[in-house]
């Protein structure tokens, strides 16, 4: 699994919308879908904001990652 689907996965457990994440840890929708599809990662700062968020931790966030 990569980071992307990692965080879709937990963002549709949670009922989130791209666009209510972003807003919660302070980016645009179209950086959530960005990381969704893995054009790109999240910074470290935001990885710490969406595993606080989407209310992980470290351990299970990044458990499934390749």
């Amino acid at each position: 699994m990569t980071i992307g689907q990692k965080i879709r996965e937990l963002r549709l457990e949670r009922n989130l919308s791209q666009m209510q994440l972003g807003k919660s840890i302070g980016v645009s929708q179209k950086a959530i879908d960005y990381w969704e599809r893995d054009v790109n990662e999240p910074k470290a700062c935001y990885v710490i904001a969406l595993v606080r968020n989407l209310d992980v931790t470290f351990d299970e966030f990044f458990s499934d990652i390749d």
